[in-house]
């Protein structure tokens, strides 16, 4: 599939890159029972922009997202987060670089229920022994409409106002790369337009970095480019997206 573009020119000049993957290929099993999750993918996530991956089940889009993130190893290819090769660290140091630089908003929150939403908001900073930026945790806090909800435990808030602390925590640590995974598909529609609207804002207001997988047409075109996978391959990217465009190309995906 070919780059498909809406909007404005998409000539630009070249940007730095938050991550990156070179001939990435990643293999579950061997023989005949191999599963080639991804075969040779390259691709660049630009710093300061949102980025959604998209294709049909099984076409790779979780399994590039946990690579780049530094969640899974790959089978063959180097991964980059900034100037950093993550394949090329040990296992303690990546959890350091992943404590320090990347933050996570995952479909099911995976906030801890005896924690309130303040300590669960700081728990990266906890586990890498950071004091946090008071300035920026309250930006943070009341850019997100939580200042209200700090002491609540997550039992004691509603689906948006956990995703929105899962979302705090992301961004707390002010990580060069915020990783989303579904982070709508637990929500209604009406909550899930304003977790996307929040993404939106923190890369417009904040200057962050956000990579979202997502099934969602109307998800994706809130973001700046979308990845098109097919097959454990890139199938192409829509730039400045709009969703008749997004939805056409999923569809061509399917036909192919």
């Amino acid at each position: 599939m070919t780059t498909t573009t809406s909007g404005r020119d998409t000539a630009r000049a070249t940007a730095s890159l938050a991550a990156s993957a070179l001939d990435l290929t990643k293999t579950y099993g061997r023989g005949e029972t191999a599963v080639h999750a991804l075969r040779e993918i390259s691709v660049g996530i630009e710093t300061g922009r949102f980025t959604a991956i998209m294709g049909p089940s099984g076409s790779g889009k979780s399994t590039l997202m946990h690579l780049l993130a530094g969640l899974d190893t790959p089978t063959s290819g180097r991964v980059f987060l900034g100037d950093t090769e993550l394949t090329s660290l040990s296992d303690r140091q990546l959890t350091r670089v992943r404590r320090r630089s990347v933050g996570f908003v995952f479909q099911a929150f995976n906030l801890l229920p005896t924690l309130t939403a303040r300590q669960n908001i700081r728990l990266p900073l906890d586990l890498a022994g950071r004091a946090a930026d008071p300035d920026w945790e309250q930006l943070v806090v009341e850019g997100l409409g939580l200042a209200d909800r700090l002491g609540h435990r997550p039992g004691e808030l509603s689906g948006g106002q956990q995703q929105r602390v899962a979302l705090a925590r992301a961004l707390v640590t002010r990580p060069e790369v915020i990783f989303a995974d579904e982070p709508t598909g637990a929500l209604d529609s009406t909550t899930g337009v304003e977790v996307l609207t929040l993404l939106r804002r923190s890369v417009d207001e904040w200057g962050q970095t956000v990579v979202m997988v997502t099934h969602d047409a109307n998800a994706a075109a809130i973001a700046d480019r979308v990845i098109l996978l097919a097959d454990g391959q890139v199938a192409g990217e829509i730039l400045d997206p709009e969703v008749d465009a997004v939805l056409a190309a999923v569809r061509d995906l399917g036909r192919a």
